[in-house]
Parts: C-alpha cells; structure tokens; sequence
C-alpha cells in the first residue's frame, strides 16, 4: 500500500498509549472537507438532543457501517439516519486510508474505522469531558483528526475528576488514543471568537474513527 502520509513529525505522547500528530492530514485537508460536504448534502448536520433535554453545541452528522446519535432515549450507534430514513454515507476510501495509516503510526496495527463522527464547532461550541464508550470493541483506538480553526483539546484520566491535559490542536493535527488510554475522559473547551482558518472560517471540524461493532472487518481499499 503507498504511503501517502509518510511525510509529518514523529509522534508526541500525551499520555500512556495516546500520541498527537503535529500536521498528520494537512496536505489532504482540502480533500478531507470536499468530503464532509458531499456526506453533509446526504446525512445533514444536526445539534443532537442529550437523553437529559439539552441540545448539544456542537453539530453533528457521520458516515460509515453506522453512526453516533443521542436523543431522549439515550446514546448509541444507529445504521440508519433518524433525520432521514436512509443507511449514513458509505466511509470514504480516503478516510479509512488516514485513519488506519494514522493509527499504525502511533503504534496500533491493522485498525480498519467501520463509523466516522463529524463534529462542526462554530463560535462557542464546546464538547465536555466524557468516554468513548458506546463501541462493543474497546481493543480498537481511537483516530481524531482535526480540521480548520484551532482549538484546545482536553485529555484528562480515567475518572471525569482527573484533571485534564491541554493541548491546542491545529488544522490537520490527529490526536489517537487507545490501550491504556482507549476509556479516559476528554473533550475540547469552547471553541473562541477570534478563532479562525482560511478554508473554513470561524469554524473548525473534527473526524473521529472508531470501531463500532465487533468483527467488524470492512475490505480494505485498493
């Protein structure tokens, strides 16, 4: 398989089995977001309501075997958008080229992401400290790719009282995290005013792989 993102600074560990990419996707970036948009024209962005009645502050959509939702009746992966009635977009070959090349960068071979979760942070959104844990396969990591406007990432520890890291993610940083990381709590602080990027103005976007079921095991593309 070519390599198409050899080229970016080593890994940074910020925690026990969790690394930050400095750059990892930025030469693909444009790609990336073209991508977004032709998933957001099928399966549009939505603020989900959490099972307690508030509307999330950041939007959501994804693509993939499934995707994340939230309503009143909880969280959880659901193979058909609610808002539409139809199966989510198929998981782009480029995406699961990032995701699986990533993760191997950073220690953890032949990951293959059956769902990716888009969230589209404009001025003031935010996403609180909380687990990854709604995936029946907790071997897997974790690929988070950040895109457009910067914002500070929270890596805090295995109780939501642990007090979190800080890490200011540029536009095609990857942060992933798994072992003994895969369950610890973290979120990103709110996303600022001044905070902007050429390609996508006052708004930044974050991809996050995971393997959402078990045996799970999409072809890899050619």
């Amino acid at each position: 398989m070519q390599d198409l993102f050899a080229e970016h600074d080593q890994p940074i560990a910020i925690a026990p089995g969790a690394w930050l990419l400095k750059g990892y996707a930025t030469e693909h970036a444009p790609e990336l977001l073209s991508l977004i948009n032709s998933i957001a024209d099928q399966s549009p962005f939505r603020q989900h309501l959490t099972p307690g009645g508030h509307r999330m502050s950041s939007a959501q959509t994804g693509c993939g075997t499934a995707s994340w939702v939230s309503d009143r009746r909880g969280y959880r992966y659901d193979r058909l958008d609610p808002e539409t009635g139809q199966p989510w977009p198929a998981l782009p070959d480029s995406f699961t080229r990032l995701a699986s090349q990533a993760a191997a960068d950073a220690g953890y071979a032949d990951f293959l992401p059956d769902v990716c979760l888009i969230n589209r942070y404009t001025t003031g959104s935010r996403m609180g400290l909380h687990q990854d844990k709604d995936e029946a396969d907790f071997s897997a990591p974790i690929v988070s790719v950040s895109l457009g406007a910067d914002m500070t990432f929270l890596f805090g520890g295995q109780q939501r009282q642990a007090r979190p890291d800080r890490w200011l993610l540029k536009h095609g940083d990857v942060v992933v995290w798994g072992g003994p990381s895969r369950l610890h709590f973290h979120g990103v602080a709110p996303l600022g005013k001044r905070a902007s990027h050429p390609l996508t103005g006052a708004m930044r976007y974050n991809l996050t792989f995971r393997r959402a079921f078990r045996n799970t095991r999409p072809a890899y593309p050619a």
